[in-house]
């Protein structure tokens, strides 16, 4: 072996070095994105909770408009006026001005003011449904860009046990005790870790750039400092009634059935009073006049409409029943998930702990030449899997706890609300 073929290797693993420095320097401006606790309290404005706020605001606006009495009606009617003699001009005209309003009788008013006011609890609830969803999306897409960020971070540091790695080839290439084609592999192998953390920083970007845009931001994320995937979950549990999808599935089943009562009592006459004065131009008099109408039910009895909304009530009940068996089957996943999660990351970290020690071990056999290359590089990557499945582990329980806070009707972490 010439000891030009011997120095290859070493050339590229120092090149490679050199460029691997070069873009692994973090930038100076880069600054920390705000706490998950702090996106949290800002989740008020965000767009999907402003619209829901909107939509609380217009029923809202909605019951108060029901509560208004129908305007009265102004009449003015001339009678007996431009015709032939004795009625020429109006000498001889009767005048008639009269104010008339709707009644409501059958509790029209009432029956309309119930149904705003469970169309606004049902808004209301899905208002606050929606702060929740947007509560667990940020949960997630903060994690995720946290899981990305140390997913980075581990390429990296993978990148520097290749490099020493090769670097110990090399060394045990020059001094003749490995054949060439160990550093021609430690080569490859850096490549490899090189391109890996190409992607991984891709990903973590990318990942920043999702939270930048969903929590609104003001400034680029560059680095995430306080953890989410390191905190507890809250793990609270409540009653499958009390979920929120429950809750928006009931409160929409009454503003059903008072839609219901509304279009019984729309079938119902609309009556008509009318008072009012008359002039009698002739007789130079005055008189009151009175008058009471109705519609004749003869052909509309607002049969198609009450049977509309007897179905709509159908339908609400019958979303109603989904829901609940849907929140009690979501609640007993929700919770084997959890505490599964909660398992997996425990073993996890114990089984870092372990590669951790292991991958030591063998780099020390290694460098005194009694572990092979082939061992070094199967306990370095036992290592990495173990590194990249405590990340997975956590990741899981953040998605977990979501699922939970949903059902239990809270921000994920965050205790009853």
């Amino acid at each position: 072996m010439s000891p030009t073929s011997r120095r290859r290797p070493g050339l590229a693993v120092g090149c490679a070095v050199a460029a691997i420095a070069a873009t692994l320097v973090s930038p100076a401006w880069a600054d920390p994105a705000p706490t998950y606790a702090q996106l949290l309290a800002q989740l008020g404005q965000t767009p999907a909770t402003l619209e829901a706020g909107a939509n609380l605001d217009a029923a809202e606006a909605r019951v108060r408009q029901a509560r208004v009495r129908p305007n009265p009606v102004l009449g003015l009617d001339v009678e007996n006026a431009y015709g032939s003699d004795p009625f020429s001009g109006m000498d001889n005209a009767d005048t008639t001005l009269a104010l008339s309003t709707d009644l409501e009788l059958w509790g029209r008013r009432a029956s309309r003011i119930a149904a705003a006011r469970a169309e606004a609890g049902a808004v209301g609830l899905q208002r606050d449904l929606a702060v929740i969803d947007a509560a667990g999306r940020l949960a997630l897409v903060y994690s995720e860009a946290e899981a990305a960020q140390r997913r980075a971070a581990l390429a990296d540091e993978v990148l520097t046990l290749t490099l020493a790695d090769a670097r110990a080839a090399l060394a045990l290439v020059e001094e003749g005790r490995e054949p060439l084609l160990r550093g021609i592999q430690g080569e490859a192998e850096v490549a490899s870790a090189r391109a890996a953390l190409d992607e991984a920083v891709a990903e973590r970007d990318a990942a920043y750039a999702r939270l930048t845009a969903v929590a609104m931001i003001p400034s680029p994320v560059t680095r995430i400092d306080a953890s989410l995937l390191d905190q507890a979950p809250t793990g609270v549990g409540s009653a499958i009634s009390d979920a929120p999808t429950v809750r928006v599935a009931e409160a929409e089943r009454t503003a059903a059935e008072r839609r219901i009562d509304v279009q019984r009592v729309q079938a119902r006459p609309d009556i008509n009073a009318s008072v009012g004065i008359r002039r009698f131009e002739a007789e130079d008099a005055t008189a009151l006049t009175f008058g009471i109408s109705m519609p004749l039910p003869l052909f509309d009895r607002n049969r198609g409409n009450i049977e509309a909304a007897q179905a709509e009530f159908r339908a609400a009940d019958a979303r109603l029943m989904s829901a609940r068996q849907e929140a009690q089957a979501d609640r007993a996943a929700a919770v084997a998930r959890l505490a599964a999660s909660v398992s997996r990351v425990a073993a996890a970290d114990a089984g870092v702990t372990a590669a951790e020690e292991a991958y030591r071990l063998s780099r020390i056999g290694f460098e005194a030449g009694r572990i092979s290359q082939v061992e070094l590089r199967v306990t370095r990557t036992a290592l990495v899997n173990a590194r990249s499945a405590a990340v997975d582990a956590r990741l899981a329980r953040v998605r977990a706890e979501i699922d939970l806070a949903r059902l239990d009707g809270r921000a994920p972490f965050q205790g009853a609300q």
